[in-house]
C-alpha cells in the first residue's frame, strides 16, 4: 500500500486513475456539484481534496494552490498513488482580443517561463499535454458547444514584477492565447513521469485588462468567468469519460 503522502495527505487513490487539479481550494465546492458518492478526504494547506463519481468513472478533485511549484507537488504525490490522468482546470488572463471573459483555452503548448519546470529539465524540453487528453477536451467542448480556444499559454511565476505589461506585450506579439502559473510545470513533469496531463484554462481578466479589478470581480462571483468556471469543470469530466478504456 502506497504511504502517507505528506503534503496532500492521502495514502490511496481511492479507486480513481483520473484526477482534477484546479488551484483554488474553493473549487471543490464547485466540483463537488458535478459529482455523485463524494468523500470529503483532507485538506492540509493549500491541499484540499474528495473523490467522487461521474458517469460511471471515480475522480479525484485536489486543489494545488498557486504557481508551479506546489502544482509540481501534487502531481508527483498523486503519481505516487497510482494516478495516471490529470486535468488542470483553472484560471488564466487573455494575451489576445479575441479570448473574451469565460471563454476556454485548451491548451495545446506552454512557454515554460517558470522557474519549476526549469529544476527538472533543460529550457528546451518542450511542455505539452498529452494528446488523447487534448484531443478529447476538443471533442467535450464542441459537443457541449462551449466558446473555446486551442493553443500557447505562457506560465509565469509573478503578477507583480515592473515589467508585466512589456512581457505581456512581447507574448501577444508571437501569437501567445493567455498565462497562467501552472501549466508548464504541470506538462513538463508529467511527461517525464509518465503521467497523461492537460489543462484547461478558464479566462479572467479580458486583453489589457487590469488584473486585480477582474481577479477581484471573479472571486466575487460577479463576472461570466464563474460560467467559463462551469465549462472547464465539466469539459475536464467528459474528457475523462471519453478516454474511457484507454486510461
Amino acid at each position: 500500500m502506497p504511504q502517507l503522502q505528506p503534503h496532500i495527505r492521502l495514502d490511496q487513490n481511492h479507486g480513481a486513475v483520473c484526477a482534477l487539479l484546479p488551484g483554488d481550494p474553493a473549487r471543490l465546492d464547485r466540483i463537488q456539484a458535478f459529482l455523485t458518492d463524494v468523500e470529503v478526504l483532507a485538506y492540509n494547506r493549500e491541499y484540499r481534496s474528495l473523490v467522487g463519481s461521474y458517469r460511471g468513472i471515480r475522480v479525484l478533485a485536489v486543489s494545488t494552490g498557486i504557481g508551479g511549484a506546489s502544482a509540481g507537488i501534487a502531481v508527483e504525490e498523486l503519481k505516487n498513488l497510482g494516478v495516471k490522468n490529470m486535468i488542470r482546470i483553472g484560471s488564466c488572463g487573455a494575451l489576445q482580443p479575441q479570448v473574451k471573459i469565460g471563454d476556454l483555452i485548451l491548451v495545446n503548448g506552454a512557454v515554460r517561463d517558470d522557474g519549476a519546470s526549469k529544476t527538472y529539465i533543460d529550457p528546451i524540453f518542450p511542455a505539452v499535454p498529452d494528446s488523447a487528453l487534448l484531443f478529447a477536451c476538443v471533442s467535450a467542448a464542441k459537443a457541449r458547444e462551449y466558446r473555446f480556444h486551442t493553443g500557447i499559454a505562457r506560465s509565469h511565476d509573478s503578477f507583480y514584477t515592473d515589467r508585466e505589461e512589456e512581457i505581456d506585450a512581447y507574448w501577444s506579439k508571437r501569437g501567445v492565447l493567455g498565462a497562467d502559473m501552472e501549466t508548464a510545470a504541470l506538462y513538463t513533469i508529467g511527461h517525464l513521469r509518465g503521467i497523461r496531463t492537460m489543462s484547461i484554462l478558464n479566462n479572467v481578466v479580458a486583453f489589457e485588462e487590469d488584473t486585480l479589478d477582474a481577479i477581484g470581480s471573479y472571486v466575487d462571483g460577479e463576472s461570466a468567468a464563474m460560467q467559463g468556471e462551469e465549462h472547464e469543470i465539466l469539459t475536464a469530466l467528459d474528457a475523462f469519460v471519453r478516454i474511457g478504456n484507454d486510461r
